[in-house]
């Protein structure tokens, strides 16, 4: 396996703010589902000399001592540590759903018959996959992106441009990927777009219309999607990627505890970088627990007056 190095950036963050970045040549893995799930680390070979070192993403907490047995002579630093959540597509809906607590179940179907009486008794869920349909897709699903919050203030909604819509003309020529429009009223709401990489569906793109907001769409589109793919059999894996969040434990049926590693050769300036980093990083997950402790003391207090 030949590792490509490229200049990347390195971000000291707090919360959103970014305090300074180091620029570092590395060479980056990331894990797919299927190689976290088996415990199974690619085989990456040499560190190319350009390098300053590796970062390896969405990395099972039970490989971190492969990885630093690999590599030895580089120095390692846990970036950040999350859940990988996902769920599996080889089994029929109603299994999938019986999965959940009551309390789920009687919630999500609540909001489904909702969202369908208020859309004249019926959900107008479509589904994109073959190449010509996909810039349909984006037009429509652009219009809903450019709403919603990730967009206006991450800057993080569907990508936009003639680029875009290439790439998912390409993908949807290999059928590697997925996109769903939620219309009401004969107008899109809500829209999801999951690329693929090989058995497993990358939850890469998922909004709603805040003006629709009070009927939970992202939240029924996302079922009926499940329902669609289980019924489809063509994906195994539903990845909903690093990070925790209310949306993905709801659907999620099962999680990976992964961390990002960055290792780096044993230089002064790397050291420096890596220590800093891992410094920050630690009081920011420090700090967030705190808040979180005194959170909860309060709602315990609240409870008891």
């Amino acid at each position: 396996m030949t590792l490509a190095v490229r200049s990347s950036t390195l971000p000291l963050r707090v919360g959103r703010r970014t305090l300074w970045r180091f620029e570092k040549p590395l060479v980056r893995l990331r894990l797919t589902l299927a190689q976290g799930l088996a415990t199974e680390m690619p085989d990456a070979g040499a560190l190319p000399r350009a390098a300053s070192g590796l970062l390896v993403t969405a990395l099972p907490e039970a490989l971190l001592p492969t990885v630093r047995g690999t590599w030895p002579e580089l120095k390692g630093f846990v970036r950040q540590a999350y859940p990988r959540a996902f769920a599996a597509l080889d089994t029929d809906f109603e299994t999938y759903l019986a999965g959940f607590s009551a309390k789920s179940r009687s919630t999500l179907k609540r909001k489904a018959r909702r969202f369908a009486e208020r859309s004249g008794g019926a959900i107008d869920l479509r589904a994109y996959r073959t190449a010509d349909e996909m810039a349909e897709f984006h037009a429509l699903a652009r219009t809903v992106s450019a709403r919603t919050y990730q967009e206006q203030r991450f800057g993080a909604g569907l990508p936009d441009g003639p680029e875009a819509v290439a790439t998912l003309r390409e993908l949807a020529a290999r059928d590697a990927v997925r996109g769903w429009l939620l219309f009401l009223d004969g107008r899109p709401v809500s829209y999801l777009h999951a690329p693929a990489e090989g058995d497993t569906l990358i939850y890469a793109h998922l909004g709603y219309d805040p003006e629709f907001a009070d009927l939970s769409p992202g939240t029924v589109l996302q079922l009926e999607a499940m329902r669609a793919l289980m019924a489809e059999r063509r994906f195994r894996w539903f990845d909903f990627t690093e990070g925790d969040g209310q949306h993905k434990r709801l659907f999620a049926t099962g999680t990976l505890d992964c961390v990002d590693l960055l290792l780096l050769r044993r230089t002064a300036g790397n050291l420096v970088a890596g220590h800093v980093l891992n410094g920050v990083d630690g009081a920011v997950a420090a700090a967030k627990g705190a808040l979180a402790r005194i959170g909860a003391e309060r709602l315990v207090r609240s409870a008891l007056r």
